[in-house]
């Protein structure tokens, strides 16, 4: 397999990127002083909880001392719906962005002028490190809106100097079209995704490998090493790993460069990482598999300390970029979350949903399958037993129509008899997952 050259191009490279690991660990003290103070003061749940465990901004003087700091989580962000974990003024947010919770309410994330300024420069650092240059043209098929992919992307690919066609996702053979008339150099788009485009390709007689892409970067959704050579022999193309979750900042908390393809480096110099026992809350060595926690060093409208982003990996050292610590691709999760077609997808949300609509009973189940290249959901979900002559199918539409709206993924749905779904003791089977591994 020939792939096309890519030059590291160290003279591109920002000035955090040429640090010395010292100097990263004393300015990351230093903004870690900075963030928790400043969360102290403007944040109420933050002063809450610093004080309900007995700690105070003034005895962080040591980068271990975060490990004393509160625990973040969705639930926290969700409580103080809509502002509440807002650090400045709502008339100095310069942008809003969400995604949804598992209460039906979205989780809402806050960005100054400042931040949006520092999200674009660390996307264009991420796209640097993928191979991107200025002067490319980036082809954007994240969704644009309340999520964070496309926005991200676009502002980002902007600040490198590129050229950005900003499609979206979705309307795949308008996206071929703009990819051979408009010749963009590197796409961004979900994995899953970017293969139907692909099988697009291939439908109408274009032979992926002579397309003008040359790096995908690739996010929102885990995807494999296999998927990635799949990538790269049907297109040609590099495939790279870009990771970000809208609660820290959105995408380009950590990229894989392209040199390398050997896990994700992340921008310590604005995310400070940790791993944790996800059993016992305490840290684990470097090296060791855990839950991903997350606190921010530089923003200003929304500090985050210690967010358990519930995703399982392991922190190692550098490589391509020796002064930032990889993380290994996530291995799953410590909680039930489904990713479909990069879209979160909650039980709950689904349960909310099915409780919401008379006639069904709470009986219901999620079931992931892959027929193709995309995954599909389906719930099955009982009629309840009172429920008479019911319109099975005007009800399934209902929900259809429900999680499409309220949760933003297409599912099918099949109201089965009273008694249709298996019974647990205990916890209930709520997700099937019955895609390939």
């Amino acid at each position: 397999m020939s792939l096309p050259p890519i030059s590291a191009r160290p003279d591109l490279l920002d000035e955090a990127e040429h640090w010395s690991i010292d100097e990263l660990r004393a300015i990351q003290l230093t903004r870690l002083q900075w963030t928790v103070q400043h969360a102290y003061d403007n944040v109420p749940h933050y002063r809450k909880a610093l004080d309900d465990k007995g700690f105070h901004p003034s005895e962080v003087t040591a980068l271990e001392d975060v490990r004393h700091l509160p625990f973040t989580t969705k639930a926290d962000l969700r409580a103080n719906y809509p502002f509440g974990m807002f650090a400045v003024p709502r008339a100095q947010v310069s942008r809003i962005h969400a995604s949804s919770g598992t209460t039906g309410k979205p989780t809402v994330v806050g960005y100054t002028a400042g931040d949006i300024r520092t999200w674009s420069a660390i996307v264009a650092r991420s796209l640097r490190a993928a191979g991107a240059r200025p002067g490319d043209a980036v082809h954007v098929a994240y969704g644009y809106g309340l999520f964070t992919g496309g926005l991200g992307a676009h502002y980002g690919a902007e600040a490198l100097g590129c050229t950005v066609i900003p499609m979206s996702g979705g309307q795949t053979e308008k996206q071929v079209q703009l990819i051979t008339d408009f010749r963009p150099r590197v796409i961004m788009v979900t994995p899953s995704y970017f293969l139907s485009i692909l099988d697009e390709m291939e439908r109408v007689g274009i032979d992926p490998r002579e397309s003008s892409l040359e790096i995908g970067v690739f996010g929102a959704e885990p995807w494999t090493e296999a998927m990635r050579q799949e990538i790269q022999q049907r297109a040609g193309m590099h495939a790279v790993d870009i990771f970000g979750l809208s609660e820290v900042m959105g995408p380009g908390v950590a990229q894989e460069c392209v040199e390398t393809k050997d896990g994700l480096h992340i921008w310590e110099d604005h995310f400070y990482p940790e791993v944790v026992n996800p059993l016992t809350d305490e840290p684990v060595e470097d090296g060791q598999v855990g839950e991903l926690v997350f606190t921010s060093l530089t923003k200003q409208a929304m500090p985050v300390l210690r967010y358990r982003t519930r995703d399982l990996t392991r922190l190692l050292p550098g490589t391509a970029r020796p002064g930032f610590r990889r993380m290994e691709k996530v291995t799953g999760r410590t909680d039930d979350m489904m990713i479909v077609r990069g879209v979160n997808v909650f039980p709950t949300q689904v349960e909310e949903i099915v409780l919401s609509v008379p006639g069904l009973s709470p009986y219901f189940q999620c079931v992931l399958t892959r027929p193709g290249r995309l995954d599909e959901l389906t719930v099955n979900v009982e009629a309840a037993p009172d429920a008479g002559d019911l319109d099975r199918d005007a009800v399934a539409r209902e929900v259809q129509h429900h999680i499409k709206s309220r949760i933003g993924t297409s599912a099918r749905v099949h109201v089965v008899d009273p008694g249709g779904i298996e019974r647990s003791v205990g916890k209930a089977r709520r997700i099937v997952d019955e895609r390939p591994r």
